[in-house]
């Protein structure tokens, strides 16, 4: 039985991972994040710890505790509240990241093996300078346009090359190359909805903050402009995607980073899905000007082809699948409205 630590287990990826690791059998669940959990995701787990990842001694003792075969790290403080608290976002994206990392190196030489790391990054990585060359570039490949004017991309870009150096180039100049090694796979996530958890500040939310706003039957002043495109997934295949590369085989991966999307709309093609099942919701476009300057940085759509072609990735949900079977049921059940 694997022994999987996963960061950042109540956020909403940690949600739907916990549920397709339990569905899916033989692993054993240390959880840990900030807040306790509910007894919902507490029940998936083998051990749930409330703690921080920038407490490397509680980190320490669990490394002690439990060999780790697996970890996703999935703790980190999003792309909204990272512009706002920019030494902050650092101190949990990057120097909680290098703990992990610091973690699963020390465990792979104590234990003489790989231990699995996978990261979730984010198209928060690219930085396009205009609209128009936006526009021009159509889908964007993992190596293009690496310029991110964001606090969060900017984390992320250098945790991809954190992971990577731990993965390929650890402490090169030891004497003895040590037998265990951390096997870092990074995944860049679109903008991600989900029909179970609320949006917590990023800076994609407006798509999910549309389906739960109208939902609810509540007005939605939408922060972006109507042309506003980007990519994005339903989360039961960020989840997928997350399984599937862990599972894949490490000779099949010829990157340490993958990109993986799934549909691509602007912003008016999902109000007019929202509001063909919600007839009577209330919505306006009142652009934040400095989020849509950061929208208008990230890619139209990324090419994920090197995922599909290494390890066999492909999305479950389109855009119309995914309102009509995950998005739309989800947030009536959750909300209970018609």
């Amino acid at each position: 039985m694997a022994t999987v630590l996963i960061t950042g287990a109540n956020g909403e990826i940690g949600h739907g991972l916990l549920q397709a690791l339990a569905q899916q059998g033989g692993h054993r669940v240390v959880a840990l994040d900030l807040h306790a959990p509910d007894d919902g995701v507490k029940s998936l787990c083998h051990r749930f710890v409330v703690g921080d990842i920038l407490d490397v001694p509680l980190l320490r003792a669990l490394a002690a505790e439990h060999d780790f075969d697996l970890v996703f790290h999935l703790a980190a403080l999003l792309s909204t509240k990272s512009e706002r608290e920019p030494t902050l976002a650092h101190q949990v994206n990057v120097n909680g990241t290098l703990n992990l990392l610091e973690l699963a190196v020390s465990l792979a030489r104590r234990l003489g093996r790989s231990v699995k790391f996978l990261y979730p990054s984010s198209i928060a990585v690219y930085g396009l300078p205009d609209p128009e060359s936006k526009r021009r570039a159509g889908r964007v490949g993992e190596d293009d346009f690496l310029t991110p004017r964001t606090m969060y991309g900017i984390n992320k870009l250098y945790c991809e090359q954190l992971g990577r150096y731990y993965a390929l180039f650890y402490r090169q100049l030891d004497a003895e190359t040590p037998r265990g090694r951390v096997d870092f796979r990074g995944i860049r996530f679109p903008g991600l909805i989900s029909a179970v958890t609320v949006p917590t500040g990023g800076t994609s939310d407006f798509a999910p903050e549309m389906l739960h706003h109208a939902a609810q039957g509540q007005p939605y002043a939408c922060f972006v402009r109507p042309d506003t495109r980007i990519p994005f997934m339903a989360m039961p295949d960020a989840v997928k995607a997350l399984i599937g590369l862990a599972d894949a085989p490490p000779e099949r991966l010829s990157r340490p980073v993958y990109n993986v999307t799934s549909f691509s709309p602007a912003a008016t093609e999902l109000e007019a899905r929202v509001r063909a099942a919600f007839p009577d919701w209330r919505m306006t476009y009142e652009p934040d000007l400095k989020r849509q300057a950061i929208l208008d940085s990230w890619p139209e759509d990324t090419d994920d082809s090197a995922a599909r072609s290494d390890w066999g990735w492909e999305p479950d949900y389109g855009l119309e699948r995914a309102f009509d079977e995950y998005l739309l049921p989800g947030v009536r059940r959750r909300y209970g409205s018609a």
